[in-house]
């Protein structure tokens, strides 16, 4: 494997991530020589958790055991989850030390079920992170409109938080805000504490692209083909400038003088769906400081491969904020997008989840017989 994965860190001052989580990644050592290659920190969500555990036997001597132990297909999940992200977190925490707290870090997602319930997803957050009790655990929480207050809290309480689907520069001005109102909280509580939160604010990139790519195809203009395969990426460079403007100036200075961490942007969903695109296209053209990039294995392969390094996230911003102005004209609404893509996000790690325990709820009946 080459060094590029390190490079993107060394000398680019971005953050790759991996996008993925299985028992056999901890049980045959392969998590560690994956850290060891450049990879910085780990995500996790549902759908991942689905595939992990339907996907082979790995689990199966834990779930027979936790069935024997009477518990419910629903806290079965949980266990199994449970033990995953502890083992990486461990295997992580040493590149966390080494880093003071910069990277290391290992992602769990709240029950998606929750996401338009704010007080049962606060509850549910606060109880993961009490369970876990890592200083290197992120709790993934989905940026809904019932979400962004719970991230303000869950900061204000000193916590780490992964926000996870956003979709519009609209929302992730709201999640900045939650951010950095958190710690002001937190600053009049506990201002020890300000220098210990890590946030993440994970926008979701070729998602973007799929959907918009089709409404353009469909109005099929001269105007419409030439802005194919430039919305998602457009819209991440416009989410940078937002956040270098955000932690900048006299507000972000009082919580900075305390040790405040920057919420940097990481780059979520950035395999590539369409074939005619380049398979490391939403790596190669998001490259820039104080970033992470989540990547999934097969892109981790071919960005490892293949995958070009400089720093492009602020490169061409006038063509970017031109381009993004465009979609307007030719008539795609991005707010409407992006409420669409929040909404297929949040059921399509809902029923990744629900999925799994009907899965899990048939294995209990199946071993009780």
């Amino acid at each position: 494997m080459s060094d590029r994965l390190k490079a993107l860190f060394n000398d680019y001052g971005q953050s790759p991530w991996l996008d993925n989580l299985k028992r056999s990644y901890i049980t045959s050592g392969e998590l560690m020589g994956i850290r060891n290659s450049g990879i910085r920190g780990l995500t996790s969500n549902p759908t991942i958790f689905q595939k992990a555990i339907q996907g082979s036997e790995d689990y199966s001597e834990q779930f027979t055991a936790l069935v024997n132990q009477k518990l419910s297909p629903i806290d079965c999940y949980w266990q199994l989850v449970l033990r995953d992200i502890n083992s990486a977190l461990e295997i992580f925490e040493p590149l966390y030390e080494s880093s003071s707290g910069l990277d290391g870090f290992v992602s769990v997602e709240v029950d998606p079920s929750l996401a338009h319930e704010q007080s049962k997803t606060l509850l549910a957050a606060r109880e993961l992170d009490e369970q876990i009790k890592r200083p290197n655990v992120m709790i993934k929480i989905p940026a809904t409109v019932e979400g962004v207050p719970v991230i303000k809290t869950m900061i204000s309480e000193g916590r780490n938080v992964n926000v996870t689907l956003i979709f519009s520069l609209e929302r992730y001005q709201e999640v900045i805000d939650a951010y950095i109102e958190g710690l002001e909280i937190l600053a009049t509580t506990n201002p020890k504490a300000v220098a210990s939160v890590s946030s993440v604010a994970s926008f979701f990139i070729s998602r973007v692209d799929t959907e918009i790519d089709r409404q353009l195809e469909q109005v099929g203009s001269d105007q419409a083909n030439g802005l194919l395969g430039t919305a998602a990426i457009n819209q991440a460079k416009l989410a940078y400038q937002m956040f270098k403007k955000s932690f900048t100036g006299p507000r972000w200075s009082k919580l900075a003088q305390l040790g405040a961490n920057v919420q940097r942007p990481l780059w979520a969903s950035t395999s590539t769906k369409n074939p005619k695109y380049r398979d490391t296209i939403y790596v190669d053209s998001l490259i820039g400081e104080h970033t992470v990039n989540t990547l999934p294995d097969t892109t981790v392969e071919a960005f490892s491969d293949h995958g070009s390094l400089s720093s492009t996230i602020e490169t061409n911003l006038d063509m970017a904020n031109s381009q993004w102005a465009d979609l307007k004209t030719v008539g795609v609404n991005v707010s409407e997008v992006a409420e669409k893509l929040e909404r297929e996000g949040v059921a399509s790690f809902q029923k990744s989840f629900d999925d799994l325990l009907v899965a899990l709820s048939a294995k209990t009946a199946e071993l009780l017989k």
